[in-house]
């Protein structure tokens, strides 16, 4: 049997936390506190996203969902939770991509 998840209210006193995920065709996350979701958004990409790497896609994913929550997270602190390890070094890498 499954069980409906209900989307949970904003606490401004409590971090925000977005997960985030690409694939071949789309990208996605959540936006949550304490475990429950405030709001879910997905995106399909274009032919020519499609042949990003693994590593712009899911840097494409986390600013669309910035962009998306901007009215939620301007101001407050958020964390970004991801499964691609290499966007951890982000902000040391020195060969950028456009997207960044």
């Amino acid at each position: 049997m499954l069980s409906l998840q209900v989307l949970a209210l904003p606490d401004f006193t409590q971090p925000f936390i977005i997960e985030s995920d690409a694939f071949e065709f789309g990208i996605g996350a959540v936006l949550q506190q304490n475990g429950m979701p405030i709001a879910f958004t997905s995106k399909a990409l274009s032919i020519r996203n499609q042949s990003l790497s693994a590593y712009e896609r899911e840097m494409m994913a986390i600013i669309h969902a910035v962009k998306k929550w901007q009215s939620y997270l301007v101001g407050r602190h958020f964390i970004i939770k991801t499964d691609h390890y290499s966007l951890k070094f982000f902000l040391q890498n020195r060969a950028h991509t456009p997207f960044q």
